[in-house]
């Protein structure tokens, strides 16, 4: 149960931490193209690395801290960077294939789930 409550909390930071910057930038940079999103995504991922390059030298560290960092804030913040770190540990292992399929995958999965969702509340609303 303690799990769930580290990664709600963390979440809502992430997720307060992810709206900042979504005004922030669109302030600095505007609106006209999705820099938001990008400078979010790529500082998540950069995030997650150094969340995931600590776990991996420091063993003593709880689940608890990993749970709030990882899946929590970086999942709150982006889930990208989560995606980010599953294809470069699939890369590591040396499962090419696999990590391109994920990444492929991935990209026109949500490209086309977010076209089916669109397109069905299109037709169930209009």
């Amino acid at each position: 149960m303690m799990g769930y409550l580290v990664v709600f909390v963390g979440a809502g930071i992430g997720g307060a931490a992810r709206h900042g910057m979504n005004i922030w930038v669109a302030r600095l940079m505007g609106t006209h193209f999705p820099w938001h999103t990008l400078v979010i995504n790529i500082l998540g991922s950069l995030a997650m690395g150094l969340v995931a390059g600590f776990f991996m030298e420091r063993s003593d560290t709880t689940g608890h801290l990993r749970l709030f960092l990882a899946t929590g804030v970086l999942g709150g913040f982006t889930t990208f960077s989560a995606f980010s770190l599953d294809a470069i540990l699939l890369w590591e292992r040396h499962e090419y294939l696999l990590a391109s399929l994920y990444v492929g995958g991935s990209a026109a999965g949500a490209l086309i789930g977010l076209v089916l969702g669109l397109w069905s509340m299109r037709v169930a609303l209009g």
